[in-house]
């Protein structure tokens, strides 16, 4: 054995014990008659102490040791004379007897610390290095734990853990593919897939009417700080529900993850429609840790004595409570900020609650005292409050709103990320329009199931049509998504109809399932969780990186292993390709 016990556990309870501990180290001190040396592992820290007087030549080993070396040791735990109360070992102290060098390091491109030196993409290139900070490796154990939690709630809901397919069929609507070529089959290809979504709804058709599966997701679209190439999802199916039957059983599955993770129950989530999420927050995914909700001024300001309101199609405000007092440069930067093209907000308008009740306003000369103080009582203003105003195109307009909203938010302490606020957003719209290629796609997916009441307006008004969906919403971020499915052949063909699908590209593209469905298929939906989000949520971060063990950079490559990367001439004529060179396309 390497070890007789691991760096996190010996306490005071094990004085006098001989053990053997293996490791890194973390640093060492050397104080003259004594060195004192960290020994790291994923359990946690023990301080080793080697003494010049009893052991000189043990001694003169542990000075020669650099950071990083992974040593193995045999000694006898004593208590320490100077506890340190951050370490679950800071009690003990282990007297070294025997010392081995299993391995040397070079000296670590950063520091091997909770706050490192090394930037983003040093890191990342040393991955393996950075996994071994605390940060990470807290991470990391947090994700394998919310992963045990999910299987074993699953499993006593009686859901059946079944893999899909990772080759699969290209399909054309959602974020582009991840295409493989193959060797086997000239010029045709496979996809990697962006979720089991198919396969899923035939293993309903299949019988197994609980499925679920902690499955890798692949999607060939731009990146940030929630997003990469490849992911994974929380995917689950069952048949004979309805949307209630869904909403409560994730519902509960997510009350528990935040019962045993974060030790506390949110009670039941709220419902809240779609058309209320975008009035009042400007957003399918509403933040409602705070209030500050959207209001429209429409009827108030459209008086025929500014231009800009008056031509917008919304004029729309929040109040940010206590901000009265913001000075004008202040106002310039947050004028600016919604300028940005992130934004897109033509300008930005302001009034001031003063001390006495009365406002003070940047179109002063437009509006008289009486006529801002009713727009400030249609906020419930108060003194020191600060309206601010956006106006221009609706859908733009409530976008901008909502950044805003959730700017002012953040500059006011009010996302703590310790406090957390889940709300089911439900009835989305089916289809949305789209100017530029003058069609219609689907909001989540062409599976998704309309409202029965709405059935009818597919063939009169499909615009006004609502999806049998729902996504789950915390703190602002959509962590999952689903929908009761078509189950119907004649439904799924008028589906695909309003999506731009003739009958022959509907039948080669999906008629798979299709076909499937006249073999008995049941009612039956799903929803899939966006794992990595959920894991960032919980260990209070942004990004989903951290949550990921060798994850990509904002360029979609691994720097560790330098890819994606070229390969061989012969293997591009293998699967039928060859190589295009910028020039020529």
């Amino acid at each position: 054995m390497y070890r007789t016990n691991t760096c996190g556990e010996l306490t005071i309870a094990n004085v006098g014990s001989r053990v053997r501990l293996s490791g890194w180290v973390q640093r060492s001190r050397d104080l003259g008659g004594m060195t004192f040396i960290d020994l790291r592992d994923r359990y946690g820290i023990t301080q080793l102490v080697f003494n010049m007087d009893s052991r000189a030549d043990l001694c003169q080993q542990a000075r020669k040791l650099g950071r990083e070396w992974v040593i193995s040791i045999w000694g006898i735990v004593a208590e320490r004379s100077s506890k340190n109360a951050k370490l679950s070992t800071g009690d003990i102290e282990i007297i070294v007897d025997e010392l081995e060098v299993l391995n040397s390091s070079k000296v670590p491109p950063f520091t091997i610390e909770d706050q490192s030196d090394g930037g983003d993409e040093l890191r990342m290139k040393y991955r393996y290095l950075d996994l071994r900070r605390n940060p990470l490796r807290q991470a990391m154990e947090l994700r394998h734990r919310m992963a045990i939690l999910t299987r074993n709630y699953l499993n006593d809901q009686k859901f059946m853990e079944i893999e899909t397919p990772y080759l699969i069929k290209s399909t054309p609507e959602g974020a582009r593919d991840f295409v493989v070529p193959s060797r086997m089959n000239a010029n045709q290809f496979y996809a990697l897939p962006q979720s089991p979504q198919t396969f899923k709804q035939l293993l309903m058709v299949a019988g197994y009417d609980r499925y679920f599966q902690i499955v890798r997701c692949f999607r060939d679209e731009d990146l940030r700080a929630d997003r990469q190439p490849e992911f994974t999802q929380i995917d689950c199916e069952m048949a004979f529900v309805e949307q209630e039957d869904i909403l409560n059983t994730f519902e509960g599955l997510s009350r528990h993850l935040f019962r045993e993770v974060k030790g506390f129950d949110p009670g039941e989530f709220p419902r809240m429609t779609f058309a209320t999420a975008m009035e009042k927050y400007g957003s399918d995914k509403p933040d409602i840790r705070f209030g500050m909700e959207i209001v429209n001024l429409n009827q108030l300001v459209k008086t025929g004595a500014f231009k800009v309101f008056d031509e917008a199609e919304l004029v729309g405000g929040i109040n940010a409570t206590g901000c009265g007092n913001y000075t004008r440069k202040e106002l310039d930067t947050l004028t600016d900020w919604v300028k940005r093209p992130q934004i897109g907000a033509t300008g930005l308008v302001y009034i001031k609650i003063n001390a006495d009740g009365t406002c003070k306003s940047s179109v002063d000369k437009f509006y008289s005292p009486e006529e801002l103080k009713a727009i400030a009582n249609l906020f419930n203003a108060q003194p020191d409050d600060l309206i601010l105003i956006l106006a221009g195109k609706e859908s733009r307009t409530r976008k901008a709103l909502g950044e805003l909203r959730l700017e002012m938010g953040s500059r006011l302490g009010y996302r703590n990320p310790e406090v957390f606020a889940p709300l089911w957003v439900v009835d989305f719209p089916l289809l949305e329009w789209d100017e530029e290629t003058q069609r219609f796609y689907a909001m989540h997916h062409p599976f998704t199931a309309p409202k029965p009441e709405d059935i009818e307006l597919m063939s009169t008004d499909p615009g006004a049509v609502r999806a049998n969906a729902y996504d789950m919403v915390i703190n602002g971020v959509e962590v999952g998504g689903g929908s009761i499915r078509i189950f119907n052949k004649d439904l799924q063909n008028k589906a695909l109809k309003l999506l731009g699908f003739s009958e022959e590209e509907a039948q080669n593209q999906f008629g798979f399932l299709m076909n499937a469905f006249e073999f008995g298929a049941p009612p039956h939906g799903g929803i899939a969780y966006g794992f990595d989000r959920l894991c960032a949520l919980f260990g209070g971060q942004d990004s989903i990186r951290d949550f990921i063990a060798f994850p990509k950079n904002n360029a979609g490559r691994d720097m560790m292993i330098d890819s994606p990367s070229a390969i061989k001439q012969e293997q591009l004529e293998e699967l039928y390709l060859s190589l295009v060179k910028p020039e020529q396309k």
